[in-house]
């Protein structure tokens, strides 16, 4: 279905975004927002936003309009579809913006943990002792291994690199070391 033309400058709306695409054309950006934004305006405040909101969001789907005229493809989708697309995702992204706001908002209200016990501080310093003790009862292949893997943060493919060993075999000294890890740290696990 052909779209109606601008009836401000005769032009069709694809060769309006055309020229804002390849000449940055300020009077064909303004023309398409003359056609197009008081709907869209209207369709924005009929999906829910206020009237402010729906401003600011074709405000924003327009700035995205402009930097991205150079994507629309006529083939695809009428200007009317395509900007209102854009509208579209410009408004969900501004509800999960919201939403991460209020959610962060709500871990801001949440009072900060009280210090650490000194009890408390004493497990932590006989657990750590007691895992580099074990740590240290480990071979020397498989405590390298474990090293770079965990405290590191080094993925395998790194590790069989670094050492020059297959990477089945870090794996495999892993899969060892995690099983005697275990075996002697059984009541912290």
């Amino acid at each position: 279905m052909p779209e109606k033309r601008n009836e401000l400058t005769g032009v069709e709306p694809a060769e309006l975004v055309r020229a804002i695409a390849v000449r940055r054309d300020t009077a064909a950006f303004a023309a398409l927002f003359d056609l197009y934004g008081g709907r869209l305006k209207a369709w924005l405040m009929r999906s829910g936003s206020h009237a402010e909101a729906a401003e600011d969001l074709v405000q924003e789907t327009f700035l995205t309009l402009w930097r991205k005229a150079d994507l629309y493809d006529p083939a695809r989708a009428s200007v009317s579809a395509w900007v209102f697309a854009i509208a579209r995702n410009v408004r969900i992204d501004r509800v999960r913006r919201d939403n991460r706001s209020k959610q962060n908002l709500h871990f801001d209200l949440v009072d900060p943990e009280e210090p650490d016990r000194p009890d408390a501080l004493l497990d932590a310093a006989q657990r750590e002792a007691r895992v580099r003790a074990a740590l240290g009862r480990l071979s020397e292949e498989q405590g390298r291994v474990v090293r770079l893997s965990f405290f590191e943060g080094r993925p395998h493919s790194d590790i069989a690199e670094a050492l020059d060993i297959p990477l089945g075999t870090v794996k495999s000294r892993l899969r060892l070391a995690m099983a005697r890890l275990r075996d002697l740290l059984g009541d912290l696990t």
